[in-house]
């Protein structure tokens, strides 16, 4: 079995990740490993929509779609974040194939809810089979956020669950959501290990909050399929020579948690 990892790159995170950053996805591969890059976008978006002049807002944290949202989203999503990403692992010596969930038909979705969301969509199936041969060929997939229902309409997908979804189909070794912060922090200190249970109960009393609640939700809803989700740092923390992370690690199990 493969050993997988998918990693989750946020809109946030993208200007600001280091050459340091893809020499060490490339270092992954080399390690043995086979990663799998899924990013979002939204500063990029955003910009975009002000400029355009186009109104955009957001309902539980997902952004409402109209027509003209999607097609400014697929504009920034597929073109020029995708490519981007692409370039950047090349130049770090890995070689980098860049899709969208359309691309045969490999993020299929269903809406949310069209009345209150528009095209906003989440994952119901994922084309496995042409992730796998791509992985065989020691391509890393790069994959944009935008999926396609059986009508060939396609929605936008929040970047966060369509990782957790390749990696739940996958069984992935391990799912990482590249953020702007170490990991889950507890009293300003990050944590190194934490449980599902300990997870539900630091959203409850407010230790997790804000975006960390939709990365740490994915984490959970795929702990079943996967051995481990983490979240990281991609300004200033790096995956290791031996293909190792630093980060906050979610287990299903408990294991000793340093705060």
């Amino acid at each position: 079995m493969k050993d997988i990892v998918v990693i989750k790159c946020g809109g946030s995170t993208i200007s600001e990740l280091s050459d340091a950053f893809f020499k060490s996805v490339v270092q992954m591969k080399r390690s043995g490993k086979y990663p799998i890059v899924v990013h979002g976008g939204g500063p990029m978006i955003n910009q975009l929509l002000q400029k355009l002049e186009i109104k955009s807002e957001f309902v539980d944290g997902l952004r409402k779609t109209t027509e003209d949202v999607l097609e400014t989203a697929e504009m920034v999503l597929c073109g020029r974040v995708n490519k981007q990403l692409v370039t950047n692992i090349q130049l770090a010596g890995g070689l980098a194939i860049g899709l969208s969930g359309c691309d045969a038909k490999l993020l299929e979705v269903t809406p949310i809810n069209e009345g209150m969301l528009g095209f906003v969509g989440e994952p119901v199936a994922v084309n496995t089979s042409l992730l796998n041969s791509l992985l065989e060929q020691d391509m890393i997939p790069i994959i944009a956020p935008i999926g396609i229902n059986e009508l060939g309409t396609h929605y936008n997908v929040n970047a966060d669950s369509a990782a957790g979804a390749i990696a739940k189909a996958l069984q992935a070794d391990q799912l990482v959501f590249v953020t702007d912060v170490d990991g889950i922090l507890k009293d300003g200190d990050c944590l190194q290990t934490v449980v599902a249970q300990e997870i539900e109960e630091m959203v409850i009393d407010g230790t997790i909050y804000g975006g960390m609640i939709p990365k740490v939700k994915a984490a959970l809803a795929t702990l079943a399929d996967v051995e481990s989700v983490m979240i990281m740092n991609g300004k200033d923390t790096t995956i290791q020579e031996d293909g190792s992370i630093k980060g906050t690690v979610i287990t299903k199990s408990h294991v000793q948690t340093h705060v």
